[in-house]
């Protein structure tokens, strides 16, 4: 098999998909007599790289694999696909993921304590439906609460091969403005949530442990 027809089905297969997909998987696409070695794969995912370059859409390596996704300057345009405006993340469960993905792993309790406020049950299991984060263990301390921390789906979500790939805390910016570039959907958070913190001043992102 040619490089071109390889280097089409690994695009399309990136296209069809609708997820990362890893080298293991990009080469269960191809019969046994016809399966390119795992540099090829390598060499063809780089080529794509080099297509894209100036087009809306790239090749990008995550933490579960590769896909191609809409280029970050782009997303005012393409959000116009969807009708309805979707709602965004409050700042509370935006300090709460971000606690855990630079503090991790922490309990509930060790992060009200950095926050100054309680951590609305809600938010912690809109995170873990959302399998951003996960229970990975117990503190051993009275009452042996849970500890959490992030998950490969995390870093897929937000386009990350691993967690050296998170911004310094120095550069992080007021939770407001990353939320209205982000524009996520927040379905799981009930009014009781958005309640119970309208009355709390969390603290600012440049408050976070450093």
């Amino acid at each position: 098999m040619n490089s071109q027809k390889i280097c089409n089905i690994v695009e399309a297969a990136l296209l069809a998909a609708g997820k990362p997909l890893s080298l293991e998987r990009l080469l269960m696409l191809f019969p046994d007599d016809e399966q390119p070695a795992r540099e090829e794969i390598g060499e063809v995912l780089e080529q794509l790289q080099q297509l894209y370059q100036q087009r809306g859409v790239d090749v990008v390596e995550v933490s579960t694999g590769w896909r191609i996704h809409v280029c970050k300057e782009y997303s005012p345009w393409i959000s116009r696909l969807w009708d309805e405006k979707p709602a965004r993340y409050s700042r509370a469960l935006l300090e709460t993921l971000s606690l855990i993905a630079y503090r991790q792993p922490l309990t509930r309790g060790e992060i009200e304590d950095v926050r100054g406020v309680a951590v609305s049950t809600n938010i912690i299991k809109t995170l873990l439906e959302r399998e951003w984060i996960r229970v990975v263990g117990k503190r051993d301390v009275p009452g042996r609460p849970s500890l959490y921390a992030t998950t490969r789906e995390f870093l897929d979500y937000f386009g990350l091969k691993g967690l050296d790939d998170l911004p310094p805390l120095a550069e992080i910016r007021e939770f407001d403005v990353i939320n209205l570039e982000l524009d996520l959907p927040d379905p799981e958070i009930g009014q009781s949530a958005n309640t119970q913190e309208e009355s709390l001043q969390p603290q600012d992102a440049g408050q976070l442990p450093q």
